[in-house]
């Protein structure tokens, strides 16, 4: 996280792909102290993107690159899944599905560099569980939960009962992209080094505070590429395109069916810009904004969670006097929030061991908790007892977003994120212009608009150069692509679906809403979404365009 940003959420350089942390409430409360129930957060990841239709950099209309024969006839060789690594945040091997069905892991070598394809490979790291009906297979069913940086080995596992129904058609699918878990992870900084960054004032407020933030991205920048420095420039979505395409050859599948959440969106993108005669089944969920830069897309999450938090509020005020906090309009609860933030800007407070809560940490720990409405109980927790001087709960939320875990080590998300941000976009704005843009980012959110704002600056020290404005995803003879928008999505404003259905092309983006709150439309309850989906993947019913859902 070389700047401020929303990350298991969000990003660097202003370009936030969210990918909602699988850190369960049990997990939450057992670190705070707390007691409650253990919601499944439908959440999963994206990024408040860079996609575009038009005047794109850096892409072909066709790719040119391909693996070569060794890597695309190669053979993997499936195996028990190991214990989570460090950079997939450790844990224990994934237990088995319902029924007894066990997970199995594989590695698949990839070049590189794609323009170097005999040269230098990588390992990616795979995950799969295979179908309950053999006999009613359609193939693959690959899955990527956002970020950039989520480990899809760790994460489908923590989804994968969402997605039984599913399994009985397809062998599901998951991998670390590159850079990510344990494919050739990105590293930065040790797990003290982070714990020091993490609690910087990320906001700052005078000169002093802005040379430390940006002595601060140069440091982090200056470790990713001491650790990390050959394989950053290989990092980004077109390589992750690519590296879906040798998987397709070396599963065997004639199509890529593929279930894209957040920034999993955006790579969808991609991938089918790059082989529109590739593509499956596939379905879009939490859509990444493909019209806006990664500018705009700041803003626009800025005000996708400022939208969130005032849902919430709306909610708590309704409880009446069941409702913890303070103020009888959700503007009263608003303006708390923006009190508490000021207060602990200027004096942080107790939060977990001898780690304080910061005003950046209580920012990002709001944010994670918006991902989810079943969330919001926590949240409004957190900012009570916070109000009352113990900063635990959101100290805990904070840390679900940055990828620690309660033993005080970091997987590598935000160092992916990270790089994957900074190798894609080419904006790389300075002090100057980062200011001048501040009070637009203050107009649309009072709460997250500093934060986000002070984001632009993220890639500004980055030791690589970006590679697009706005990436293309336009797909002409592709097959359909159901395309998932939440009215009330905070990470992902819902414009973002009607945008990539529009980018894709007519005939391929096939548009429906979903009139509810959270990060994602598949796993909020809705029937309604559920049957849609499950139509296409698992029947090829593919919904009226403009269907929706409640």
């Amino acid at each position: 996280m070389p700047m401020p940003s929303f990350s298991a959420s969000t990003a660097p350089a202003g370009r936030r792909r969210p990918t909602l942390v699988a850190v369960t409430v049990a997990t939450l409360l057992a670190a705070a102290g707390c007691s409650g129930s253990d919601p499944d957060s439908g959440g999963q990841g994206g990024r408040t993107s860079q996609n575009g239709q038009d005047g794109q950099d850096g892409q072909n209309k066709t790719d040119t690159t391909a693996a070569p024969q060794n890597l695309t006839s190669q053979k993997l060789d499936w195996k028990a899944c190991p214990t989570p690594s460090a950079a997939e945040g450790g844990g224990t091997a994934p237990s088995p599905l319902p029924g007894g069905t066990k997970w199995e892991c594989a590695s698949m070598a990839a070049p590189l560099d794609y323009a170097k394809p005999k040269g230098d490979t990588i390992e990616l790291a795979l995950i799969r569980a295979k179908t309950s009906d053999p006999g009613k297979r359609i193939g693959s069913l690959v899955f990527n939960f956002g970020g950039p940086g989520g480990s899809g080995v760790t994460g489908l596992p923590s989804f994968g009962k969402d997605y039984e129904k599913l399994r009985t058609r397809y062998d599901l699918v998951s991998f670390d992209p590159r850079g990510v878990g344990r494919s050739d992870p990105v590293e930065c900084k040790d797990d003290k080094q982070l714990d020091a960054y993490y609690a910087k004032d990320m906001t700052p407020d005078d000169s002093a505070e802005e040379k430390s933030y940006v002595d601060g991205l140069k440091w982090y920048a200056g470790g990713c590429e001491q650790k990390s420095g050959k394989a950053l420039p290989h990092v980004g979505t077109v390589n992750a395109a690519r590296d879906m395409e040798l998987m397709r050859q070396v599963l065997g599948d004639d199509k890529l069916n593929y279930f894209g959440i957040s920034y999993g969106t955006e790579l969808g993108g991609v991938y089918a810009h790059l082989y529109p005669k590739s593509v499956g089944r596939t379905v879009f969920d939490a859509v990444v904004d493909p019209s806006e830069s990664s500018e705009q897309g700041s803003l626009g999450q800025a005000e996708g969670f400022q939208l969130a938090l005032t849902n919430f509020a709306k909610d708590c005020v309704s409880r009446g006097d069941a409702c913890k906090l303070p103020g009888s309009t959700p503007q009263e609860i608003e303006d708390f929030v923006v009190g508490l933030l000021d207060r602990l800007d200027k004096k942080p407070i107790a939060g977990l061991g001898d780690r304080k809560l910061t005003e950046t940490q209580a920012t990002n720990g709001i944010a994670q908790a918006l991902y989810s409405k079943e969330y919001w109980p926590l949240l409004e927790q957190g900012l009570d007892e916070a109000d009352g001087g113990s900063g635990a709960l959101l100290l805990v939320l904070s840390d679900a977003m940055n990828g620690r875990n309660e033993k005080g080590q970091y997987s590598n998300i935000q160092a992916a994120n990270a790089a994957v941000n900074c190798v894609d976009s080419k904006q790389r704005s300075t002090l100057a212009q980062t200011k001048a843009r501040l009070p637009e980012f203050r107009k649309v959110s009072p709460v997250f608009g500093d934060f986000l704002g002070w984001g632009l600056l993220g890639c500004s020290e980055w030791p690589v150069p970006g590679e697009w404005d706005k990436p293309d995803v336009s797909a002409p003879g592709a097959a359909p692509i159901l395309v998932i928008g939440n009215t009330g999505d905070p990470a992902t404003p819902f414009e973002g679906a009607q945008a990539m259905a529009k980018a894709l092309g007519k005939g391929v983006g096939v548009e429906l809403t979903y009139e509810g709150q959270g990060h994602g439309a598949y796993n909020a309850g809705s029937t309604c979404v559920q049957n849609a989906v499950d139509g296409y993947l698992l029947n090829g019913k593919v919904p009226k365009a403009g269907t929706v859902c409640k």
